[in-house]
Order: C-alpha cells, then sequence, then structure tokens
C-alpha cells in the first residue's frame, strides 16, 4: 500500500472524466482551457494530483505516435510535475490504450487497476470504476476485447488517421463504449459501485472510496464506517475533490 504523509498547508486533489477531444475539437478546447485555469489555481498549494480517469475521451499510443491536440493540457501537468507534485493518473474505459508515454515524457505514474493508498492514516480505495461491481456485463465483455493483447496488436497496425477517426465514432456514438451513465440516483441497491463498496467494507477497513468514470458527483456514507464518492466530470459539473483533513466536493466556476 502507497502511504502518503501530507506536508503542512498542503492538499490532494482528485479530478475525474474531462472526456478531452469530445463531442468535437472546438469545444473540447474550451473545457481544456476551463481544467488549465483549475490546475493552476491549485498549484500552489496541491502535493499530489490524482487524475482518475478518462482524461481523454480516446487515447491511443503507437510506438512512435499520439493523438493530435492537448498540448495546453499535456504542458501544464508537465509543469505541475516539474514544480514537485506527484502526479497518479488512472486509466479509464476511453484512455485504457495507454501505455508509457505519461510515465516517460511527464513522470506520471500510470495504473491500470485500483490501488489503495494510505494518507495522512487514512485508508483509500482509489479507482477508476469500470467493471467493479455487479452488472454491466455488455461493457465488461467489451473491456476483456479491448485489453486482449491479439486486438490491440491489430488495432495499432491501423494507419492512425483510420484508427482515430474509428476509434472517435465509437467513443462518441456508442453509449456502451462511452460508459455515459444516466444522471439520475438510482439508488443505493442499484448503483453497481456503492454494492461494490459496501461489500468491501464488510471485508475490509477503508475510508474513503473515491471514484470516476459514473460522472454523477456525489458522496455518501456508508453505514457509518467510510465515505464513497464520486468525482463527477468535467462535462456537465466540473467537480473535483480536496483532502486535507477531510474529504471535501467542490465545483469550480471560474
Amino acid at each position: 500500500m502507497k502511504q502518503i504523509l501530507l506536508q503542512p498547508g498542503k492538499k490532494i486533489y482528485f479530478c475525474s472524466d474531462q472526456h478531452f477531444g469530445a463531442p468535437t475539437a472546438a469545444e473540447s478546447r474550451k473545457r481544456e482551457e476551463k481544467f488549465i485555469r483549475w490546475l493552476d489555481e491549485i498549484k500552489s498549494d496541491a502535493q499530489v494530483l490524482f487524475l482518475m480517469g478518462d482524461l481523454f475521451d480516446f487515447w491511443h499510443e503507437w510506438k512512435h505516435v499520439i493523438p493530435k491536440g492537448y498540448v495546453r493540457v499535456l504542458g501544464k501537468l508537465a509543469e505541475l510535475k516539474d514544480s514537485g507534485i506527484d502526479l497518479y493518473m488512472f486509466v479509464g474505459n476511453h484512455d485504457l490504450w495507454m501505455k508509457n508515454y505519461f510515465e516517460e515524457e511527464i513522470g506520471c505514474q500510470v495504473f491500470f487497476e485500483k490501488q489503495f493508498f494510505q494518507i495522512n492514516g487514512k485508508k483509500f480505495l482509489l479507482a477508476h470504476g469500470d467493471g467493479l461491481g455487479p452488472g454491466d456485463k455488455g461493457y465488461k465483455r467489451m473491456k476483456k476485447l479491448f485489453t486482449n493483447p491479439a486486438a490491440q496488436w491489430a488495432f495499432k497496425w491501423l494507419h492512425p488517421d483510420i484508427a482515430m477517426k474509428v476509434a472517435i465514432y465509437l467513443s462518441t456514438k456508442n453509449k456502451m463504449i462511452s460508459g455515459e451513465e444516466d444522471k439520475a440516483f438510482l439508488g443505493e441497491d442499484k448503483e453497481y459501485l456503492i454494492i461494490y463498496s459496501k461489500e468491501k467494507l464488510k471485508s475490509e477497513e477503508i475510508d474513503y472510496f473515491i471514484y470516476g468514470h459514473r460522472h454523477l458527483p456525489m458522496v455518501l456514507d456508508l453505514e457509518g464506517k467510510a465515505q464513497y464518492i464520486n468525482l463527477g466530470d468535467w462535462i456537465s459539473y466540473f467537480t473535483y475533490g480536496e483532502f486535507q483533513d477531510e474529504f471535501l466536493l467542490k465545483e469550480f466556476e471560474k
């Protein structure tokens, strides 16, 4: 389990589901600019930044090629890392074809599975959230295909112009692939990630469950033992998490 001890006056920040690139490059640019303003604002007191998945609506790394665009976002993340802020990135269901670009070029540690962190004595379970819990069988089958080494090998041999065109179409048009969820809260007995978290609490002591993927921002107390947090997104809500002595879910309005 990774350990983090916060320095005096410092905070940990969490954000998820920016889906940059969607629905068009022009519309995405406006959200990218807002996200960069937020990164500038937190730079003074951030010790750690967790990017909890789906930073991009689609991402694929070839050996010598990455998707066009996102220069300002990538440059700002590199700037934060160079200033001494630790960056951790979780792969989401849209950007699951990450390889080593972020680690080699930016110094951002990338996780493909859920992780446990102990922060100031509190235990955190962190994950993008896709595929956890019961149900969602269609997506789970699709994820097996997308993460299959043979499928990834075949896809990388497509010319990037063709591959990106196909992938962006599927990402924006196919709900099963995109992972879009209804904005209405379904209830604790039907929300997959809440069910998953409650099951975890039966066998493990965890103080905070923090997820992306669901897009609907929420903080719930689970049986008086833990807090369940959905970070929301940077499409409709522009929400983020902040931890110092306690967890706060906030909205960036600038």
